[in-house]
């Protein structure tokens, strides 16, 4: 997940209102001040390099504290292992100015590779650590002597500038990431309650659509989070698991949810009373003002729902689908189906519960493991080897033309291609960028090149500067423009370049200026011509990945938590998210079966475990065996566009002979998981099979 990305979800209003918020306007007032503060903090320091203070506020500066302590933390370890690096690179090249950019450009690919692998904050950290490289050696080409200087002069600007924007993130008026986490965690609550009641009313799947993409990516905000928080208070370690179980059980709801909303039989007598309940359960909730202020009443009819689906319902023997709508297989498939979505809701209220009232975890408690992540390392080897041909063929025409200010190109080059690279559409972040940086050099020069210059002093400098830096944070603050404003608070104060003794210089000023927007404009064109991304290879990679997990689930020996496989699922899936939206209606069916393998996967493990239940009979035990195997089969080499094998007949025919040998629950249910993943492969058929690529 983007940083942009995740600023939105935490700060969007709900009703979607344009105009500054309250909070928005906390947030633009104190990163001016703490970008002041850091300046005139830097004066008094005698820094060489004072704007980089300020800079490095507007940097940091998010709307949530323990998001500022977490870039700022990054930031810090980035510029201290690029400031290392470029001492060593530099030491190493000598005067021999070739084998300098040559030795950066492979150091810009290898911070790119790392960058593409992680995700923020470490992502941001880890790309910082290749281009701070750059900035601190190109200056010393020639003058090795100097990099120690230049290494610690830039590490203590950046300190000073990560200093003041904690400290007056934390102190004034803040904004905590444990309530944040809370906040988003109710609103999602309520969405999921919106989206079942449209679920099951046969509500527009447009709307529908919109909201399970919002619960997706507010899943992998939640766990975001959670690291903000506990970086915020150590105390908040006690509500990690609850967050990381959460994530879990909600996504668990939608996928039940879901299932719930493709395979509806109204019709069917013993399914309409528990559909009316819940229905009428997920209305009432979303419709309630506080409903999740107490979770005690709405918890215990959760559990009573739950109770009620588990119950096996008194069906005629000659069952048939003229009698009630189905076969007696498919009415205890949708029971359990809802009574997994009435459980799933239930935890994920119990896990709001816990995060409001945390409780010290007992020593003796295993812990959990780490959320697993995603790694396209594909993507990531492209995005590397792109970065240092950029760098290092720009660095060339650099070293044959001796343009001076060519070395700033190079230098905007390598931020570019490298901090842009694993977003999901580079070449329109860069263009923000390109645009905010623009719209900055006007202001810039009518501060720097004509006010200042006649009226200096710290004062006149506030007095010019706050009018237009309170507006570009209002616009940091807006999800809707927050790369644009950013660019321009930055680079109106690189442009500015603010010291105590101002002077009218325009020469210096364009010649410079121009090499970033000239840096700027490269890195884009390197980005569209240089082993252009394709979404739908990414979508696809991940796509067969999901496919990958549920067929390890079906083989291997050892059955994995099950919170552990919806981790790794629901990490998939959001990164599947930002790709899929650049591929059109293409790519929604990949969307609704990436979903559609949660049920599946979770189905699996269901059958994974009544193959060690002693009350199962062998040869039930040995089906499902041979039905796990051939599904792993299926998944693993049935093409797009071929016929699908006998995996979902078998399942159906597994599931009535089940149902006609028995009428145990435990008997029942492992045909209603049968049934639930032939319905799910029947749902998605190409979603479950091989990509081609």
């Amino acid at each position: 997940m983007t940083w942009t990305r995740l600023k939105e979800l935490v700060e969007t209003p709900l009703s979607g209102l344009t105009q500054p918020t309250r909070s928005d306007w906390i947030f633009a007032l104190r990163t001016v001040s703490a970008g002041l503060i850091a300046l005139l903090a830097a004066y008094a320091l005698k820094l060489d390099h004072p704007q980089w203070a300020m800079m490095t506020v507007f940097i940091v500066a998010q709307p949530v504290a323990g998001m500022v302590l977490a870039k700022g933390f990054y930031r810090l370890l980035g510029t201290l292992a690029g400031g290392l690096a470029a001492v060593g690179i530099t030491s190493l090249s000598g005067a021999n100015p070739w084998l300098l950019v040559t030795v950066l450009a492979l150091w810009i690919g290898v911070c790119t590779l790392v960058s593409s692998l992680l995700r923020n904050p470490e992502a941001y950290g880890a790309a910082l650590a290749g281009y701070t490289a750059m900035i601190i050696s190109l200056p010393a080409l020639g003058q090795p002597i100097v990099v120690v200087d230049l290494a610690v002069a830039r590490c203590a600007e950046i300190v000073l500038g990560i200093v003041c924007a904690g400290v007056t993130s934390r102190l004034i008026l803040p904004k905590l990431a444990a309530d944040a986490i809370i906040s988003r965690l109710k609103r999602s609550i309520l969405d999921l309650a919106e989206y079942a009641g449209g679920a099951f009313a046969g509500g527009d799947p447009a709307s529908l659509a919109a909201l399970q993409r919002k619960l997706i990516t507010d899943a992998q905000t939640l766990a975001e989070m959670r690291t903000y928080a506990r970086l915020e208070a150590p105390s908040f370690a006690t509500r990690a698991h609850p967050v990381r179980r959460t994530i879990g059980q909600l996504l668990w709801a939608l996928s039940a949810a879901r299932a719930l909303h493709s395979h509806r039989r109204p019709k069917n007598a013993a399914l309409i009373p528990m559909r009316s309940e819940l229905k009428a359960f997920v209305a009432e909730l979303a419709a309630t003002p506080g409903a999740l202020d107490d979770t005690g009443p709405w918890v215990a009819r959760l559990d009573a729902i739950a109770g009620k689906a588990r119950e096996v319902p008194t069906l005629p023997d000659d069952i048939g689908p003229n009698d009630t709508g189905e076969d007696k297989v498919g009415t205890i498939t949708r029971l359990t189906i809802a009574g997994d979505f009435a459980e799933a809701l239930k935890q994920v209220m119990r896990g709001l519960d816990a995060l409001r009232s945390p409780v010290s975890r007992k020593s003796n408690e295993r812990s959990q493991p780490a959320l697993v992540v995603h790694r396209d390392y594909q993507a990531a080897w492209r995005n590397a080897l792109r970065a240092a041909l950029a760098t290092l063929l720009v660095a060339i025409f650099w070293l044959t033309t001796k343009w001076s200010e060519a070395a700033g190109t190079v230098i905007l080059v390598a931020v570019v291609s490298s901090l842009f690279a694993a977003r999901p559409d580079p070449v329109q972040s860069a263009w923000g960028f390109f645009t905010g940086t623009l719209i900055a050099l006007p202001f810039a020069f009518l501060v720097g090149q004509v006010a200042l210059p006649a009226l200096p002093g710290f004062g006149w400098f506030t007095l010019f500067v706050v009018p237009i830096l309170v507006p570009a944070a209002l616009g940091m603050a807006n999800p809707r423009h927050v790369g644009v404003a950013t660019a321009f608070a930055i680079n109106f104060l690189a442009f500015l370049s603010p010291h105590q003794q101002m002077v009218y210089d325009p020469g210096p000023f364009f010649a410079g200026s121009a090499s970033i927007l000239v840096g700027i404009l490269i890195a884009i064109g390197v980005f569209i011509v240089v082993l252009p991304a394709d979404p739908w290879v990414t979508v696809e990679r991940i796509s067969q990945a999901m496919r990958e997990d549920l067929a390890r689930l079906c083989l291997h020996e050892r059955i994995p938590r099950r919170s552990a496989f919806e981790s790794l699922a629901y990490d998939r899936i959001n990164q599947l998210m930002p790709q899929v939206q650049q591929t059109g209606r293409k790519g929604d069916p990949v969307l609704g079966g990436s979903i559609a393998a949660v049920t599946v996967g979770l189905e699996v493990l269901r059958l994974r475990h009544a193959q060690l239940n002693s009350a199962i009979p062998h040869e039930t035990v040995e089906s499902i065996g041979n039905f796990l195997r051939g599904l792993a089969r299926e998944l693993l080499f049935r093409q797009p566009g071929e016929p699908q094998t006998a995996t979902v007949a078998v399942a159906r025919q597994y599931a009535a002979s089940i149902a006609e040998r028995s009428d145990r629950l435990e008997m029942l249910q492992i045909a209603a998981s049968l049934r639930i993943i032939a319905a799910a492969m029947e749902d998605y058929p190409d979603f479950f099979a091989r990509s081609r690529a």
